[in-house]
Parts: C-alpha cells; sequence; structure tokens
C-alpha cells in the first residue's frame, strides 16, 4: 500500500510542530525553573537570553502546530476550530486542552515584555502559571497527539519533560525549606 505523502504533509506538519512545541516548552520551563531559583549561580543575562529564544521558539512552534491543520484533509478543521477552546468536535477536551495551554504558553511568554507596565512583582506571579499552561499542554499531548501511545514519543517526551519536573521539585523543596527556616526563627519584637 502506497501513501501520498502530499495528503499528509498538513497533518506530518503540524505532529512535527506539536512534539517540537512540547520538547521547547519542557525546555523552557525548566530553564525558567532553574534561573529563578537557587540553582542558577552567576549573573542571569546570557541565561535571560536563552530563556527568551526558547520562549519565543515555543510560541512559533504552537503557530505552525495550530495553523498546519488548517490544511489536513482528513479533519477539515476551521480557524475558529483551532483556536477556541471546545469548538472543535475532534476529541473535544483534549483539543480544549491544547488550545487553552497553547494561548496561555503564548499569552504568559509575551507578558515577558510588558513586565515594565504590569509591575515585576506582578508579572512574577502570572508568569508562575506558565507551569499550569506546560501541564496543559502535556495533558494534550498524551489525550490527543497521534504518537501518545509510541514508545519512542513517550521515552522523547518523557526525557525532556523530567529535568522541569525535577526543577519544579527542587524549587518547591527550596520554598519549604526557606518557610520551615522562618517559621523556626523568633519573632521580632516591635518597639515595646
Amino acid at each position: 500500500m502506497t501513501t501520498d505523502p502530499s495528503t499528509q504533509f498538513f497533518w506530518i506538519t503540524s505532529r512535527a510542530a506539536g512534539t517540537t512545541a512540547m520538547i521547547l516548552a519542557s525546555a523552557t520551563v525548566g530553564f525558567g525553573l532553574v534561573m529563578s531559583g537557587r540553582l542558577a549561580k552567576g549573573p542571569n543575562a546570557g541565561r535571560r537570553t536563552i530563556h527568551e529564544v526558547l520562549s519565543l521558539s515555543v510560541m512559533i512552534a504552537i503557530t505552525i502546530h495550530g495553523l498546519s491543520l488548517l490544511g489536513d484533509t482528513y479533519l477539515r478543521p476551521s480557524l475558529i476550530d483551532v483556536t477556541i477552546p471546545f469548538a472543535s468536535s475532534h476529541r473535544t477536551p483534549a483539543t480544549a486542552a491544547g488550545i487553552v495551554a497553547g494561548w496561555s504558553l503564548i499569552a504568559l511568554g509575551l507578558s515577558y515584555y510588558v513586565r515594565d507596565r504590569i509591575g515585576i512583582q506582578r508579572w512574577r506571579v502570572i508568569h508562575r502559571f506558565t507551569l499550569l499552561a506546560w501541564i496543559g499542554a502535556l495533558v494534550h499531548t498524551f489525550a490527543e497527539g497521534t504518537d501518545a501511545g509510541s514508545t519512542w514519543f513517550v521515552a522523547l517526551i518523557a526525557i525532556t519533560a523530567l529535568p522541569a519536573l525535577v526543577a519544579l521539585a527542587l524549587r518547591v523543596a527550596d520554598c519549604f525549606g526557606r518557610r520551615s527556616a522562618a517559621a523556626g526563627q523568633p519573632l521580632a519584637r516591635s518597639g515595646a
């Protein structure tokens, strides 16, 4: 049986871009966690540039992933189907999770460029939601991804997501350690 690759070009492109987006998102999240915690030593200037490039790459891959589906002759989705959560009738919850995660990763990534306007502290709080968007992307990947049951795919996503999960665990442990240490300190007396 022969298959004409031209009929599957958009599906293959979307698949590749989705996989690339997930790998890059895991790298970006892991790198961001290392940068923001006590795991990295020294100045952050070069690391910020790397984090920014990774983040922009995620946004490009997400855009290609969604828009290339518009040419898929099997699914035949509309622009609304690939941009609005719950609009598509194809695996609606998984598709919606991907759309919400995609828009969230794009918005949270772009928030970096308005952090001075919204305030650095507020931006840091907002930016923490990137973890939820990334987890939503993982849900989409395994609930809808064509390759989700393939050993090679599961291994690839695990290998790229595991460092981010380890960095998250270390970050949470560090936060709890600092809170525990602060809780053990005697309270300072106020002017009495």
